[in-house]
């Protein structure tokens, strides 16, 4: 009999259920997703997400994303700082000033920050290059975070569906009903 089987039959008992997570303002499990997203630009803007969590286990916990939308509503932009640095909503940056924060928009598509070596590096690689080329904020960001570590990685699990839609967006110029989705503060 397999788990699920077990699971579904009340043989194998967890210590929460998708009833009991939902009431407490958990997510819901997702399916994983076995292949990438078909859209070039989603893929893009998961590999730079992705990018951050391998910065996160590599003990940069402290590194802190702003997602949202362009005016537009059609490129999605993800500012990058340390928690030093952000609000106490968890995501909007303090300073913008050079070295505290780096962004990223989807019109750019696979040239992070204007990297013109990045295309076809994976997140790992991408994580390296970060470390290497914004040193300082790389250092900002050293340190244990595990709260926001874990919001990182729903984050990033939910982006891994492969829709648009899936990107995390916290802000934008129309109305959001972000507040199942808000990151922890710093």
């Amino acid at each position: 009999m397999s788990w699920k089987t077990r699971l579904q039959s009340g043989l194998l008992r967890t210590a929460s259920s998708p009833e009991r997570n939902a009431a407490e303002g958990h997510a819901a499990p997702r399916e994983v997703p076995h292949q990438r997203a078909d859209d070039p630009t989603v893929r893009a803007c998961v590999r730079l997400l992705g990018m951050v969590h391998e910065l996160h286990k590599a003990g940069y916990q402290r590194l802190r994303i702003s997602p949202g939308m362009a005016p537009s509503g059609v490129h999605w932009r993800c500012t990058i700082t340390h928690a030093g640095n952000v609000m106490t909503d968890g995501y909007t940056p303090v300073s913008s000033e050079a070295g505290q924060v780096v962004r990223y928009s989807s019109a750019s598509g696979d040239a992070y920050f204007g990297w013109h070596d990045a295309a076809g590096r994976t997140a790992r690689e991408l994580a390296t290059c970060f470390i290497e080329r914004f040193p300082a904020l790389a250092r900002a960001s050293a340190g244990r975070d595990w709260r926001y570590a874990g919001w990182l990685t729903e984050m990033l699990g939910r982006a891994e569906q492969g829709r648009p839609a899936d990107l995390p967006v916290l802000f934008a110029d129309y109305p959001l009903d972000c507040a199942e989705i808000l990151p922890p503060p710093p």
